[in-house]
């Protein structure tokens, strides 16, 4: 795409009940980072939906109870209509969570494209229904304006075959079952950022945590991609908010067979009551969770459990990964959790220490940028994450 002058990208990472977006200037060189205007309308199906936007309050809105998702879409439509000022919607730039093995590269969606990446919903069910469901509206709108998917899936392509390979039968991987990789357009954000921020020591053996709702880990050598935790699904790898992570199957098998419960009941429980939410019965939040760890009886001892399994997960898997690695140069945390919630931080690096991490308390504290000690032998660091920049980016150039 070539941009012209005040043409803008509008950027839609949309969930099942919210929608987020923003504007990003196309005729800058180099695109700004920080968008010409973001906003979210929240709470989509729910009783109390409502829009906010910078510079403006968050206002209850009134969405068609009939079509909630469409009434959503078609409100940030006409207000992004009126914050252009004369300027051109040129593209949208949409996440999208799973591209399966044929889609390495952003690519403008058609109704082909579309019919095929609805086929990856059963790997995706948070998320991916939600963005199509999205980018069909607009194609139907306005077929002129191009939709551009930007796969969370796609910066793992580089991942060795070794780990991409699921120890299954041929027959069934041959299919298409592997390990994918999630969070990618973080991954590919901290790929540009963090040279900027620690020079060469990123193109060393590095350990990226996207710790937010959903969590991964990524170890990247010559900031690409090398080994990840979520695998064939966004279930895998750490304990998350509300997913459990990686399981042994057996446990699923037991709960089918056992318990009587089907593949949908299943999936339920693993992706919407488990993780956090589900050993704790309390919250899927660890800022939530920290201050009730003090609770006298079950709850604070639940609470606790569910903080301790979280942190060790994270600490057993970047030790797997930095085996991978041969060593550890540089750890770094980003997304909500990782970027705010300085006591996790604090405990998973003291779980760390016989790496030789060595955390600056008051730099943790106030979530500064570098947070290790000087004589730590791995930096730590704390990025926030720019998923939206890294969409609008990747939406110049495609045709």
């Amino acid at each position: 795409m070539t941009a012209m002058p005040a043409d803008l990208i509008l950027v839609l990472n949309c969930g099942s009940s919210s929608i987020k977006f923003a504007l990003f200037d196309a005729s800058a060189n180099p695109m700004p980072r920080t968008p010409a205007w973001r906003g979210k309308v929240q709470g989509i199906g729910g009783p109390n939906p409502d829009f906010g936007a910078t510079g403006l309050a968050v206002v209850p809105v009134a969405l068609d109870a009939a079509a909630p998702y469409a009434s959503a879409l078609a409100l940030i439509r006409e207000r992004v209509q009126a914050q252009l000022g004369g300027r051109r919607l040129v593209a949208v730039a949409h996440r999208v969570v799973h591209g399966g093995g044929r889609y390495q590269a952003p690519v403008r969606i058609d109704a082909a494209v579309l019919a095929d990446l609805n086929s990856y919903t059963p790997l995706a069910p948070l998320h991916q229904p939600f963005a199509l469901q999205a980018v069909e509206i607009l194609l139907a709108q306005d077929p002129g304006l191009p939709q551009v998917a930007c796969f969370d899936t796609a910066f793992h392509h580089t991942l060795p075959a070794v780990e991409q390979a699921l120890p299954l039968p041929h027959e069934v991987t041959a299919r298409g079952l592997c390990r994918y990789g999630f969070h990618g357009l973080s991954y590919e954000y901290m790929a540009i950022r963090l040279p900027e921020r620690h020079g060469a020591l990123a193109r060393g053996r590095t350990v990226v945590a996207h710790l937010g709702s959903g969590a991964s880990l990524c170890a990247m050598h010559n900031l690409a991609s090398v080994a990840t935790t979520m695998g064939f699904s966004a279930l895998d790898g750490l304990m998350m908010g509300t997913r459990c992570g990686a399981l042994d199957p057996g446990a699923l098998l037991y709960l089918m067979e056992t318990e009587g419960l089907t593949p949908q009941q299943l999936g339920q429980m693993l992706y919407h009551r488990s993780g956090l939410l589900g050993v704790s019965g309390l919250s899927p939040e660890p800022r939530v969770l920290l201050p009730r760890e003090a609770d006298p009886g079950p709850e604070g001892e639940r609470a606790r459990l569910a903080l301790a399994l979280y942190v060790r997960r994270i600490v057993r898997e970047v030790g797997a990964l930095t085996a991978v690695l041969g060593g550890l140069d540089l750890l770094v945390f980003t997304a909500g959790v990782g970027e705010h919630q300085a006591e996790v931080r604090r405990r998973v690096c003291a779980d760390l220490g016989w790496l030789g991490i060595s955390l600056d308390d008051a730099a943790n504290a106030a979530d500064a940028d570098v947070i290790s000690a000087p004589g730590s032998r791995v930096v730590v660091g704390v990025e926030p994450t720019n998923e939206e920049w890294v969409m609008a980016r990747e939406v110049v150039g495609v045709g």
